[in-house]
Order: C-alpha cells, then sequence, then structure tokens
C-alpha cells in the first residue's frame, strides 16, 4: 500500500486527454444528429405577449422550434433531496409566460446544424409586456433573519467590550467559467432517454431528469465520462437538458444542444451577492468575547437559494457568545448555485478580514490572535473534532513564509524597488462523504476492473479508484480499468462538497476485498491447486499474487492462474458505503479540515500596480491519497482565489437587467500572468475517525480564506482596507 497510497501518482486518464481521444459531451455525435439552440429573453421582468417564428421555421434546416404550447408537460420534482433529485431553478422550462430574468429561455429552435439553428434563433421575434425589475446588489432582508447558530449573549458582550469592530463586508456576483460548456446529448428509443451530460452528479442527474420528465428510473439513462471542469456550476440540471430530451422526442431523433458562453452568465447558475455584518469583540489581552455575523445573499424570485456563509464562523475560533443570521434578498436573476467552496468561501473573507481587523486593533500579530483563540472543542455543539491541526497550519506557514520577519506597520517593507504587503487567512472545510456502492472483478487475464456511478470531474477520481484496487490487491495502475460517469453502474456519489474521494474509499475498497475472498476461497477449494485443502483464512493475497501467509508473495501463484485453472472469467465484490448530510457521524465528532493561506502582494504606487507574488499554504486534511493531484488542487483554488481577490465580479446592466461582461475578455479571470510563486504544504495527520485511510477532501479548502489572506496583504502595504471584492484600483488610488 505504501507505495500506491499517498505517493505522487499519474493520472491514468491524462494519455487520453492530452491525445485528444477522451469524449467530452459536446464531442458526441450519431447519424441523424441535430441540433438545439434556445431562444433567451431580452427583458428581465415582465410577460410573453407575442411569439412570432413563421420566418425562422421556414428557414433551411430547421425541422422543429417548441415553446410552450408545442413542448409537452414538464413535471415538479418531489422535493430537493440528495437521493432522489435536487435542483437550484426548479421551475420546468416554459412553464408559464412570466420572464423572471434576463436570458430565460422563451422557445428552442433545433436545427440540422449548429449554423441553421443558430440564425433561426436570431430571427425569432418575441413580444413583451415589460415590468420593473431589479438586479442591485445593495441587500436589505426580505423578512426576519433566520438565526443559524447561537451561544451566550452576543449582542451584551459585544456592546460590554473594550475593543469591538462593526463592519459590512461584501462579495459580488461570481460566474462559473470552465472552458467546457454545459451542453446535453439526448437519445430518444421510443421509450426512455440516454442523455450525454456535463454533470458532476450522474445519479442526481438522473433522479431529477426522471421526475421532471415523468419515466420511471429505468427508462434514463445519463452518461458522463469526462468533464472540463464545474466548479460546482454543473452539480445541479438545469433546464436545457430538459429542452434538449423534449427536442429528441419531438423530432425521434438525437439532438445536441450546447450553451454559449454568454448563456453561461444567465442559465446555470452564478455564487450570489454577499453581505456580512461582523462584529466581534476582545479584551485588551486579545481573548474574543463575541462574535455576531450576519448575513444576506440575492437569490431568484422563485428559488430558495442560500450561501451558507455562516458555516465555519461557529467552529473556526474560541469564544463564549456567538450568534449567526442569515438571510435572503430576492432579484430578477437566475437562481444562484453552489460555487467552489460555497458559504465558506464568502464566509470566511469576511470572517478573516474580521479577524485581522480586530488584531490590528489589538496590536496583535495575526497568527498570534489567531493561535490565541483556538478552541479546545466545537464550541457550537460540545463535540471533539475528529482531527484538527490548525495551529500546526498557522506555525508550519509562518516558518515557511518567514512570517518572523514582517513588520507591522503601513508600507514599512521594501524589496526591489516595491512595497511588499504580508497577510494571513485561516481556512476551513467540512469532511462530508455520502452513500457509494462499487464493484471490483479480478479478471483471469490478470487484470482487474472497478466500476462505480460517480464521475472525473477533472480532479483525478479515476486515478484514486485505480490507487484503492491496487492498495489492496498489489495489482499494478496500468492493469486496472476503471469504469465511471455512467448510472448504468453501481451508485456512486456526486463530485461536490469535496466529498466524492472519502466516499468511494470505504465502497471500493471493500469491493476489492471481497473478490480478493472470492479469489482466495477458490485456491483453497480447486482440485490440484498448490493450495488446495488449505483454509482461505490460510492464504494471503498481495502483489498479483496468492500465496501462504508468512510466506513472500514472489514465491505464490499469479491469481490469473488460479481463475483461468477454475475456468472463471473473474472473481467478483462489491462494497457498499453510507453517509450524507445526516451522517451518524457527525453525532459523535465535528469533522472538519484546516489551512492557512500566507500572502505576499507587491505595491508600486507610482503606477498604481498591484500584484501577489507568492502564496504558501498548509493544509490539514487528513491522508493525501495522490499529492501530486491534491497539490494540483490547491495550487488551482489558490489561483482561483486571486481571481476572486482582485478580478472577478459579474456586472448587471441596471436599465435591462443583462449580465454586461458576459464573455472570458470582459469577466476577468486569473491568467498564467497573474499566477503568483506557489509553495503547498500538506499535513500528515490521517482523520481514521472519518474513513480507513483518514483522507478528507481538499477541492474547496484551498479557495476558502485566500481572499481575506489578499486583502489583507494589501492593507498593510497600503493602509487601505477593502470590504467589499474585488479590489479595485480605484479602492488604492488614494493610498499614501
Amino acid at each position: 500500500m505504501s507505495t500506491v497510497i499517498g505517493q505522487p501518482q499519474r493520472r491514468i486518464d491524462g494519455p487520453l486527454k492530452v491525445s485528444g481521444r477522451a469524449t467530452y459531451t459536446s464531442d458526441v455525435a450519431f447519424p441523424g444528429l441535430l441540433h438545439a439552440v434556445p431562444v433567451c429573453s431580452t427583458i428581465a421582468s415582465g410577460r410573453i405577449t407575442s411569439l412570432e417564428f413563421a420566418a425562422a421555421e421556414r428557414m433551411p434546416g430547421v425541422r422543429a422550434i417548441l415553446h410552450r404550447g408545442n413542448i409537452g408537460k414538464f413535471f415538479r420534482i418531489s422535493g430537493n433531496s440528495m437521493d432522489t433529485g435536487y435542483v437550484d431553478e426548479a421551475r420546468p422550462p416554459f412553464d408559464d409566460d412570466v420572464i423572471r430574468y434576463y436570458g430565460q429561455y422563451v422557445a428552442l429552435v433545433v436545427a440540422e446544424t449548429f449554423e441553421a439553428a443558430s440564425a433561426a434563433a436570431a430571427a425569432v421575434k418575441v413580444g413583451y409586456d415589460v415590468t420593473q425589475h431589479d438586479v442591485s446588489d445593495h441587500l436589505e432582508p426580505d423578512g426576519e433573519p433566520k438565526t443559524e447558530s447561537e451561544r451566550g449573549d452576543a449582542a451584551k458582550a459585544f456592546d460590554s467590550a473594550s475593543v469591538r469592530i462593526d463592519e459590512t463586508y461584501v462579495t459580488p456576483v461570481e460566474t462559473h467559467n470552465p472552458i467546457e460548456l454545459h451542453a446535453t446529448v439526448a437519445q430518444w428509443d421510443g421509450e426512455g432517454y440516454t442523455l450525454y451530460e456535463t454533470t458532476q452528479a450522474i445519479s442526481n442527474h438522473q433522479g431529477t431528469l426522471m421526475q421532471m420528465l415523468g419515466l420511471p428510473k429505468e427508462k434514463v439513462r445519463v452518461i458522463s465520462r469526462y468533464l472540463g471542469s464545474g466548479f460546482g456550476g454543473k452539480l445541479w440540471m438545469w433546464p436545457h437538458s430538459l429542452l434538449a430530451a423534449a427536442a429528441a422526442r419531438h423530432t425521434n431523433q438525437p439532438v445536441k444542444l450546447v450553451l454559449n458562453r454568454k448563456m453561461m452568465f444567465q442559465n446555470v447558475g452564478h455564487r450570489p451577492v454577499t453581505q456580512q455584518r461582523m462584529r466581534l469583540s476582545a479584551d485588551a489581552n486579545g481573548k474574543l468575547t463575541s462574535l455576531r455575523h450576519d448575513y444576506l445573499n440575492h437569490r431568484a424570485l422563485l428559488d430558495e437559494y442560500a450561501e451558507s456563509c455562516g458555516e465555519a464562523t461557529p467552529v473556526l475560533y474560541s469564544t463564549p457568545n456567538l450568534r449567526v443570521t442569515s438571510g435572503t434578498v430576492k432579484r430578477n436573476v437566475g437562481s444562484p448555485t453552489a460555487m467552489r467552496g460555497p458559504g465558506a468561501v464568502p464566509g470566511l473573507f469576511a470572517l478573516e478580514s474580521a479577524i485581522d481587523e480586530l488584531a490590528f486593533k489589538l496590536n496583535l500579530d495575526p497568527v498570534e490572535f489567531r493561535i490565541m483563540n483556538e478552541p479546545k472543542v466545537d464550541e457550537s455543539t460540545g463535540l471533539p473534532f475528529s482531527s484538527r491541526h490548525l495551529v500546526e497550519c498557522l506555525r508550519t506557514g509562518a516558518d515557511k513564509f518567514g512570517w518572523a520577519k514582517r513588520t507591522p506597520g503601513i508600507g514599512s517593507m521594501q524589496r526591489d524597488g516595491l512595497t511588499l504587503g504580508w497577510g494571513v487567512g485561516a481556512c476551513s472545510w467540512p469532511g462530508i462523504r455520502f452513500s457509494a456502492d462499487a464493484t471490483v472483478d479480478l479478471r483471469a487475464d490478470g487484470t482487474a476492473r472497478v466500476v462505480c456511478g460517480t464521475q472525473d470531474i477533472g480532479t483525478g477520481t479515476y486515478t484514486i479508484l485505480a490507487q484503492l484496487v491496487a492498495a489492496q490487491t498489489g495489482i499494478a495502475l496500468d492493469k486496472i480499468e476503471v469504469g465511471l460517469g455512467d448510472t448504468a453502474l453501481p451508485l456512486g456519489p456526486i463530485s461536490g462538497g469535496s466529498a466524492a474521494t472519502a466516499s468511494v474509499i470505504p465502497a471500493v475498497s471493500d469491493a476489492a476485498r471481497a473478490a480478493v475472498k472470492a479469489v482466495l476461497a477458490r485456491a483453497a477449494s480447486l482440485e490440484g491447486s498448490p493450495f488446495a485443502g488449505a483454509k482461505p483464512e490460510e492464504l494471503a493475497f498481495s502483489e498479483g499474487r496468492v500465496h501462504r501467509n508468512g510466506e513472500a508473495a514472489s514465491g505464490g501463484v499469479r491469481f490469473g492462474e488460479i481463475l483461468r485453472a477454475a475456468q472463471m472469467h473473474a472473481a467478483s465484490g462489491m462494497g457498499s458505503a453510507k453517509g450524507g448530510f445526516d451522517d451518524p457521524l457527525k453525532k459523535q465528532y465535528s469533522i472538519y479540515s484546516y489551512g492557512a493561506h500566507f500572502a505576499e502582494v507587491t505595491w508600486q504606487p507610482e503606477i498604481a500596480q498591484l500584484r501577489v507574488s507568492r502564496v504558501v499554504t498548509v493544509i490539514d486534511a487528513g491522508r493525501i491519497l495522490n499529492p501530486h493531484a491534491g497539490r494540483n488542487q490547491i495550487e488551482g483554488a489558490v489561483v482561483m482565489g486571486v481571481g476572486m481577490a482582485l478580478f472577478e465580479h459579474t456586472s448587471y446592466d441596471a436599465r435591462n437587467g443583462a449580465p454586461i461582461n458576459n464573455n472570458l475578455a470582459d469577466y476577468i479571470i486569473a491568467s498564467n500572468a497573474d499566477t503568483p510563486a506557489l509553495d503547498v504544504t500538506f499535513l500528515d495527520h490521517p482523520d481514521l475517525v472519518f474513513n480507513e485511510l483518514g483522507a478528507r477532501g481538499i477541492a474547496e479548502i484551498g479557495l476558502a480564506g485566500i481572499a481575506s489572506a489578499i486583502t489583507g496583504a494589501v492593507h498593510h502595504a497600503t493602509g487601505v482596507r477593502v470590504r467589499k471584492l474585488p479590489v479595485m484600483i480605484e479602492d488604492l488610488l488614494g493610498a499614501v
């Protein structure tokens, strides 16, 4: 196991991707394939009064134009559930004539080519009765706030405190911009569907589609072999999947629907605006006496999306008095959805920024201030931590970064004629696992196959499953076939919440052990076998060989020889694991990952140039199964955090409600030129409470906390506190 688990491994799917042989959803093609292009509304609020499509229908290659009058019936799901179906935009497409956000689908053109469908979609004329819309980013609660967590009397402690801060922090709309656009390829066979989808959750996609299409589960198959990233935007089904399915049934031909980049800003979710008021107090020695976190996020008119900004707040620091409240505010926007690190990422920007401001007011080092307020247990529940090494993250990061050389004065550090700023931010993410099933076949040709109905969204799941089988059997990685991305396979977890790896570990490991047990039983019972007459428990399986306990594997027999002698194609094993948001383990332990980011910025006031020059990150996420892929995850998250801190924000036109920077030229994301020097360290503290290998997820935690480390560094360099992201040049023009 030591050579497979915990050691850097190349991705087994890498050769397919770099050679162009990996098939993504929009690559799928069939004879007779038609192309569908939606018609989107050009207002944000009102009602459709007319649809004129006669001219579009006469255009060459057009096969159908679907709208409310002819698309057929879609149904509502029974209720959002991870097990049976989950959506953020609950209203089926074309359900009524009311327009609630700019870009809402109003019709669908189906044609023989993408070009013909696009031209015809542009020719459809829509009449509207326009009403007033609201896309403003200043939030006032729609009703009474909801109390998320409370202990002590935070208001009383704050009012009587000697040192306190009361500030509001704002994060903007951020739009998922994976290189791969959302897409669906739908096939209808007269009774059921096969749908190729860009999805992070094939099983949930199937559960949602079957309900909204009114079909039994066995009549809806969902396939997603490879994904060009999703960042949470591809977790749940969006209306275009239903449109493609309806078009395939209407035409009785396969239909491909690929969104364009503009639609990615309108129709498939975004991280919502958050507005977070932080009230913190401490005594003169630096002990937190109260913490109040009151946050709002915008949502669509019909959908109840809450960003959960206060999720980490009750857990991260020790304080006897705490209150976290939440609220939502309706806007004429498409439904928000999960974006990498939902809740914790904007929430920790506010919390960690406030912690930094309070440390500054106390004249305390921000690292030591955090360490001074380290809790011994989860004070929100009283439960022990399954594993927590945040202090070690802070100390290790400070040492690697050279924090001891920091001088606290604003603009006091210089290098090569540039002003330096140093900042720190802690991060946290819950340990989550979902239910999973897996099957492992040990085959007579000496190879193995492992299958699970999860998916690889680009994070290395194919390789992780192969590693798990190799760890139990000693079979080389290049002799292990991995099957993912198909609801015809055993039920697998979603690829969200940093949960996929932790979810599949027990299922795949148990399946591999069961397959090994089957081989050993056959070896002991097979006539003529060198192990005939032995008890199965007297035999061992390692390095792909069967041998007696206590003897070297090299003296044993390859398992394939046993199976061939028994005239077996394969020995199979199945494994299952249970989990979910109501995981019983969460009633016994507080399970989180932790980390610390240290950021350096350079500031050149003469030309108002700000750059993140280096970042040191230390992560406590249990055992890292593949450090190569793990480091890649954290590095990518940190670069995404640079974008969050300095660049990313979606702007809405107040006149018509449209996202106006709806392209990759105007929506700025961090590029290679913006990438700082990166140093990632993983602590090695396996969380054996959580699973047998002690691994927790890492996809989200690298993005949590980094924006506050950067804005803290900006303050250290310039003296400007930026509380509304992203940092704009206008914020810094007055800096001394």
